[in-house]
């Protein structure tokens, strides 16, 4: 049986993993002088906020224990960004390899960092996240571009056509 949407969100995802990486490689790129500016550190909490918002839709959905350590993580370190990336990224494929088209218009219950009670599909909700991390890898190849660095190249058509040519 043919899982399209399914599929296509799966693929999705790999290509945040990858835009992920590049961004995780073009950050360990910027040279040990420019590190101390706050511009750096504020890519790594920008990224380490992509990782921690993943993580806190993974509790709601009741696949992995609930977000500790907040929304908006300041004081990131390289390395440990490097660790948590990983990990959720491991966390999103082994649930995303479970669903099937039909889970997609699942709607379900969570309660929002305010306390507010709100239902979303799951579509929904992965769609958001897939914007979510697009909104903040641009904001970080600007950071990355103002420490004198070269931002990396994550555009969905580029990684979609790599290895056509």
């Amino acid at each position: 049986m043919s899982e399209i949407l399914s599929d296509h969100f799966r693929r999705l995802f790999e290509y945040e993993q990858d835009s992920h990486a590049k961004v995780l490689s073009a950050l360990q790129s910027v040279p040990e002088e420019r590190r101390a500016r706050e511009e750096f550190q504020r890519a790594l909490d920008l990224l380490a906020h992509v990782v921690a918002a993943r993580r806190l839709w993974l509790g709601r959905l009741g696949v992995a224990p609930a977000l500790t350590g907040g929304l908006e993580p300041k004081g990131v370190r390289l390395a440990e960004l490097s660790a948590r990336l990983t990990e959720m990224h491991a966390l999103w494929s082994r649930y995303l390899a479970g669903l099937r088209d039909s889970d997609w218009q699942r709607s379900f219950e969570y309660q929002s960092l305010d306390a507010g009670r709100f239902r979303n599909t799951l579509g929904e909700v992965l769609t958001q996240l897939y914007g979510h991390s697009l909104y903040h890898r641009g904001q970080i190849a600007l950071l990355i571009r103002t420490l004198g660095c070269a931002p990396p190249l994550t555009d969905f058509i580029y990684w979609a056509r790599a290895g056509l040519s």
